[in-house]
């Protein structure tokens, strides 16, 4: 029985239909979701103190309602977590993603709602299936097992009133049953706490199942399929799952990976599929292969705004609506949803290549850039230069992290990176050079600091020793999960952590 077939015709090809709304009434959907958002919470404390009844058209929203960070919704969560109903969204929330903290907090606690839940996490998963058996109606996806590799932390119960986890964890808390069947590893193992050791539990678990498909971070993947490589004795993944055909990956970017997966894995026709999910939500899917961009996924709940980086610190930014985004433009992503976060800064930066329909790149985050001296440097300026100096050289990057060198004591001024290799180049300073001009050629702003090395000197590059990356997480309590090395800051407190670390023997570790 082709089980896939049967799926897809029953309910994944109507989605697909219903799908086709993106590519031509997308301000239709966005107006939708805002009036939506508005009605469901109007009777909410947020609602009746921002006047939500009151809003008619999208100036009124902008006018009752302030743009938030974490800071500013978190005394409402705190409230919400202990009990307390109606207050950011209807009814009472249960359960709250643990997600990396703020300046002031180590941890964030995101609300999960119900709503939330379903209508936009689990709906986004479903699509990435929709899309991927519209552009591969051969698959034979849902004939094997998924393996599917979520965070390191269980649900614990901290409050009486609410219970808290990974984002991961949540949704393998409360999927349908009938997914659990096809997945992979068993929900005992998913959730364990220790990365190490899950990671060596999934790989006895899944060695002799028929894995069709995997998805979670590249880096935390990877680690776990190295390991399965080790405990079978094969050479390539496809002699241990030979009904392999998807990767589909999230949290960070492919870039430097990419290299070391297809070395990992040589069958023709493997496919690599890129999603947009978060703690707070699931907003993007790669719709074409052939195409590294993501639709934005507008018919969750979600109502989307866009703060123009170039004005990020003035006072009164000029936000705008989907309808007013310009493709090329680096923005910062507002997002007010079904799980009560209103108008909130979510962190992430991203870059429109398409406005009809609407899709764009990621191209990093609010915190992690560097502009020591006026060089806005962006994270995906860095994924593209390194992207062409491991082509240039063959060698293959597993992690990175950057930070300006503010004055030597030469008095020069340069950026700093710390790169642990899968694979070195022959010649460090030849990959450094191509990486140093690839960002000139890319950015303008860096180009014009690195003129005649009047204010920036050329980059320096210093190799990590094997596993730092990982080393230094496990020294936070943040290895494995959703958890990521900040790739540019900058502040050198990361960097000089790293450096100090770096001079650690294996012993020592």
């Amino acid at each position: 029985m082709d089980l896939t077939r049967i799926v897809n015709k029953l309910y994944f090809q109507p989605r697909r239909r219903e799908l086709d709304r993106h590519f031509y009434e997308a301000e239709k959907l966005q107006n939708e979701a805002m009036k939506y958002l508005l009605e469901k919470a109007k009777y909410t404390e947020y609602g009746r103190k921002h006047l939500f009844s009151t809003i008619r058209k999208y100036d009124d929203f902008v006018q009752n309602i302030p743009v938030n960070t974490y800071e500013e919704l978190k005394a409402d969560i705190e409230r919400m977590r202990h009990g307390e109903r109606n207050v950011l969204w209807p009814g009472q929330t249960k359960w709250y993603a643990k997600s990396s903290g703020t300046t002031n907090d180590k941890s964030k606690f995101i609300p999960i709602t119900s709503e939330g839940l379903h209508g936009l996490h689990y709906q986004g998963g479903k699509d990435v299936v929709a899309f991927y058996l519209s552009n591969h109606p051969e698959s034979r996806l849902l004939d094997g097992k998924s393996l599917i590799l979520g965070g390191s932390h269980s649900p614990n119960y901290n409050l009486s009133n609410a219970l808290v986890g990974d984002l991961s964890a949540i949704l393998i808390e409360n999927i349908n049953p009938l997914v659990n069947i096809s997945r992979v590893p068993s929900k005992e193992v998913a959730l364990l706490s220790d990365f190490e050791i899950k990671r060596e539990r999934i790989a006895h678990e899944t060695i002799n199942k028929n894995v069709t498909n995997i998805s979670g971070v590249p880096s935390w993947m990877l680690s776990v399929l190295v390991y399965v490589m080790e405990l079978s004795g094969k050479q390539h993944l496809e002699e241990v799952w030979p009904n392999l055909e998807v990767f589909f990956h999230g949290g960070i970017a492919f870039t430097p990976y990419r290299e070391r997966y297809e070395q990992l894995i040589t069958k023709q026709g493997m496919n690599y599929m890129e999603t947009y999910n978060a703690s707070e939500g699931f907003f993007g899917i790669q719709d074409d292969p052939s195409d590294r961009s993501m639709l934005l996924m507008l018919d969750y709940g979600v109502f989307y705004e866009f703060l123009p980086m170039d004005e990020f610190d003035s006072e009164r930014p000029n936000v705008v609506p989907l309808s007013g985004v310009e493709m090329g433009r680096n923005y910062a992503m507002l997002i007010s949803t079904t799980c009560g976060l209103w108008r909130y800064m979510i962190g992430d930066t991203v870059q429109f290549t398409s406005v009809n329909p609407y899709k764009f790149i990621i191209t990093g985050r609010t915190k992690y850039f560097i502009n020591a001296f006026g060089e806005e440097l962006i994270m995906d300026n860095a994924e593209r230069g390194l992207e062409t100096a491991c082509k240039a050289t063959g060698a293959q990057v597993l992690d990175y992290t950057a930070a300006p060198i503010y004055m030597d004591e030469h008095a020069k001024c340069r950026h700093q990176w710390l790169i642990e290799f899968g694979k070195e180049p022959n010649d460090l300073n030849e990959f450094a050079r191509l990486l140093d001009s690839k960002l000139q050629e890319i950015n303008s702003d860096y180009e014009a600091k690195r003129y005649h090395n009047i204010t920036l000197q050329p980059l320096e590059i210093i190799p990590a020793r094997k596993g730092l990356f990982n080393d230094w997480l496990r020294s936070k309590g943040k290895l494995g999960g959703q958890h990521k090395v900040p790739r540019l800051s900058n502040s050198r407190n990361n960097i000089e952590e790293l450096l100090e670390m770096n001079k650690w023997s294996d012993e020592k570790v």
